[in-house]
This record gives C-alpha cells, sequence and structure tokens, in this order.
C-alpha cells in the first residue's frame, strides 16, 4: 500500500512540473509590430493632371550702386626710343628751393587770385593733346593722375583746409550715375506697345569742359634783397555751371591742390612750345618763370568784404580794368621805394 503512494505521490510531482513549464512558455512577451504610416495624398482634391506652381520669391533684390568715377588712361611707355636722342633731361630733373624770407623782412605782402583761359594763345600749352610715355601730356589728366595715385591732396577750398578724395572729385565733375527711362526693345520689338525700362547713365568726362583755371598766389616784397617775389600759393581747374536751359550760369573750381606740393611732380612734364619742340620747359619752369596770361578776379587790395571783382563790378570790360589796376598798384609800391 505504501509502495503505491509513492509512485502517485511521483506521477502528480511530474505532472505539476509540466504544467509550469507550459505556462511560463505561453507568457513569453509578444512584441506588436508598428502598423506603416499611411500615405496621404495631398493632392487628393486636385485633378490628376495639375502641376503645382512655383513658389514666387517675394524679397526685394538690391539695387547695384554705381560709383561716380573718372576713366584715365593708364601710361603706356614706348617700347623703343621716341627720338633721336636720348632724353633723360626730364628723368632728372627736381626743382628749385625757394629762396628763404624771413617774416620781419616781408614789409608788403598781397594776395591776389588770378584766371587763365585756355583759349588765349599764351594758355595753350594747358590743352595740349599728346600722349607720352608718362601718360597723357593734359594739365587736367597729370592733376587728376596724381590726385588718383597719391602723389597729390586735393583739397576743397583753397585755404587746404579740408582734403578732398579722388570720388569727391569724380561725384563733382560728372556727377552720380542716375536711371532714365529708354523703349524696352527685348519685350516690345517694334515700339507699338510703348513699353520702357530703366537705365543706369553714366556721365563720362571730357578734359575739354576744363576751360579755365585759378590761380591762388602772394606777391611779396623783401626788404633785405629789395626784391619783389611772387610765389603762387594753389592751382584749381574750374567747370562751367549751365541752366537748365543751356545759357551760362557760373564758372566754380572743381579742387585746389597745393602748388609746392605739385612743383616735384610737375618738373617731370613738359609743357608744349609750338615753336621749339626741342626746346621745351617743364610745367614747373613754366609757372615759375609766369609764361602763361592770367587776368586779376580778386585781390586783398582794398576789398574788406573779400569779394571777387565780378561781385562788384558787372561790366566784363571794367573787371579787366580793375585787375590791370591792383596790378599796377603792387608794382607800383616797388617802384616808389626807389629815388632816382
Amino acid at each position: 500500500m505504501k509502495k503505491y503512494l509513492i509512485r502517485f505521490s511521483m506521477l502528480a510531482l511530474a505532472i505539476f512540473l509540466l504544467a509550469g513549464s507550459v505556462d511560463a512558455q505561453t507568457r513569453k512577451r509578444v512584441v506588436k509590430k508598428k502598423a506603416p504610416a499611411k500615405k496621404t495624398n495631398v493632392a487628393r482634391n486636385k485633378p490628376a493632371d495639375a502641376t503645382v506652381a512655383p513658389v514666387k520669391d517675394t524679397t526685394a533684390k538690391p539695387v547695384a550702386v554705381l560709383d561716380a568715377d573718372i576713366k584715365l588712361d593708364t601710361p603706356r611707355r614706348s617700347l623703343r626710343n621716341d627720338a633721336i636722342i636720348e632724353r633723360n633731361l626730364v628723368k632728372d630733373r627736381n626743382p628749385l628751393p625757394y629762396e628763404h624770407i624771413r617774416e620781419d623782412d616781408a614789409v608788403y605782402r598781397q594776395r591776389v587770385w588770378e584766371e587763365i583761359d585756355v583759349h588765349e594763345k599764351m594758355n595753350l600749352p594747358f590743352v595740349y593733346k599728346a600722349v607720352e610715355d608718362n601718360g597723357s601730356q593734359m594739365f587736367i589728366k597729370i592733376l587728376l593722375q596724381a590726385i588718383k595715385n597719391g602723389q597729390v591732396t586735393a583739397f576743397a577750398d583753397d585755404r587746404f583746409s579740408t582734403p578732398t578724395t579722388f570720388k569727391d572729385i569724380a561725384n563733382n565733375v560728372v556727377g552720380k550715375p542716375h536711371s532714365v527711362q529708354i523703349p524696352d526693345y527685348v519685350n516690345d520689338p517694334d515700339g507699338s506697345k510703348g513699353l520702357m525700362k530703366d537705365s543706369m547713365i553714366q556721365e563720362e568726362f571730357n578734359p575739354e569742359d576744363i576751360e579755365r583755371y585759378q590761380i591762388k598766389e602772394e606777391w611779396v616784397f623783401d626788404k633785405e634783397s629789395s626784391r619783389l617775389h611772387v610765389r603762387i600759393l594753389g592751382i584749381a581747374p574750374e567747370k562751367t555751371i549751365k541752366n537748365p536751359d543751356g545759357s551760362f550760369r557760373a564758372v566754380l573750381p572743381i579742387f585746389w591742390v597745393y602748388y609746392p606740393d605739385c612743383r616735384p611732380l610737375l618738373a617731370k612734364y613738359e609743357a608744349y612750345n609750338g615753336k621749339n619742340y626741342g626746346a621745351r620747359m617743364s610745367w614747373e619752369e613754366l609757372f615759375e618763370a609766369r609764361m602763361f596770361a592770367p587776368r586779376i578776379v580778386k585781390s586783398t587790395i582794398d576789398n574788406p568784404g573779400d569779394q571777387y571783382i565780378e561781385n562788384y563790378i558787372k561790366d566784363p570790360i571794367l573787371r579787366l580794368l580793375e585787375g590791370d589796376n591792383i596790378k599796377e598798384k603792387i608794382f607800383n609800391y616797388e617802384q616808389d621805394l626807389w629815388s632816382y
């Protein structure tokens, strides 16, 4: 009896272990797969043949701003000797230093502003148009090239207190680029629709428009040497201002250059001599020898209002006579000091 009881207990234990193993297998974690995302039909409400319009760029595009400029030719040297002689004098020229004048010896001083008209026969070297190894020989181009290269400083006034840049000079001479309306022949070839478009225009610099130069100089009588000296202080090219109808309005200086600073530069350029091409002098020698024909437009003699002659004398002939009268007063001061 005891034997059957032991067998029954072992059978029950085996059945219990088998049931627990089956239950553990059935309780394994079941990993669920994610369902794929459904594709949405964006154009489900549109016809099958409809195309999506491209998105327009509504941001404002920057407008290209142009700067005024004066086009100057780059000097081109001759590849051969362009003369039958070796021309080395121009390269070796240096201006002579001025004679020193003590302040106590300058017993008489007057300032004079003179104007040079390039149309006068004696002033024709100012419009000489030839091109040589050092560039164009026109006086205005010599000054502009020196200012652009940084060899000379330009000023906005005749006291040389406000330096100006080459860009400012270009804006003053040719003006800033401006927009004008022109026919649009691309979209309207025959002009029947009357379509127009904007176009940027930049005026070009014409050196022949510079017809006058103004010179500021000082006359000094030195009692030590008993001489009347004249020294040029500044040079200014002038431009003609016209009214909208094209009539003459005024003549104004474009910029000023300090002449003592320009002397080493002007000594390297030769002035035109129509009588003898081989007997040319440098521009520095031309100014020092006063080989030009100016007329006085302003002075410090009896002029407390610091006015130009044209402001108080309207007749052009009388203005010329007043300029000669001022010149005569300066010369008479020296002559009156001598006793014969």
